[in-house]
């Protein structure tokens, strides 16, 4: 019975027939597939593993690579983010004080404004005052005037103006 290994086997009239017995025949082709894979599939799968090691350390290889790269690009985005926060602040404090300057600015501005305002407004009310005062003075001289002519006139006559002119001529040829 050697030819009884495969499924298929001669059979003892010398024809080929089904080998009943499973075991006997699974175990010889086990055996047999076992023996062609060790002799010539040993080189292929050895190089097939050796292939997928290498391709496996050097994707490990790559990510520690990219994670050493993203540890430092980490550390860089800190110190620019510590740095952009420190000049922000400084920024920001900047502005605190600008913003103070200006409103001190813009105050005494202000102040120097409503003084050179009042000192107009003073003038100016003194100018006016000076002008009512001159007009007022004018009115008083003219009204005096009137009253003085109006007296004259009454005053003097035409005897009385004949001897004023007398003495005024004397006392200007005089001289």
């Amino acid at each position: 019975m050697m030819g009884n290994f495969l499924f298929l086997a001669t059979s003892e009239g010398g024809g080929f027939g089904l080998n009943t017995d499973f075991i006997e025949a699974n175990l010889v082709n086990l055996v047999l597939v076992l023996i062609f894979v060790f002799v010539f599939g040993r080189k292929l799968l050895t190089e097939i593993l050796t292939e997928r090691r290498l391709a496996i350390e050097t994707a490990i290889k790559d990510t520690e690579a990219r994670q050493k790269q993203a540890i430092s690009a980490l550390e860089v985005a800190k110190k620019n983010l510590a740095q952009a926060q420190t000049e922000a602040e400084n920024i920001r404090k900047t502005a605190v004080t600008s913003a103070a300057n200006a409103k001190a600015e813009i105050a005494a501005k202000a102040a120097a404004d409503i003084e050179r305002m009042q000192e107009l407004a003073a003038a100016n009310t003194n100018t006016e005052q000076d002008k009512a005062i001159a007009e007022l003075r004018a009115r008083v001289t003219k009204l005096a005037m009137e009253r003085a002519e109006a007296q004259l006139k009454n005053l003097l006559n035409d005897s009385a103006q004949a001897q004023l002119v007398d003495r005024s001529i004397a006392l200007v040829g005089g001289k």
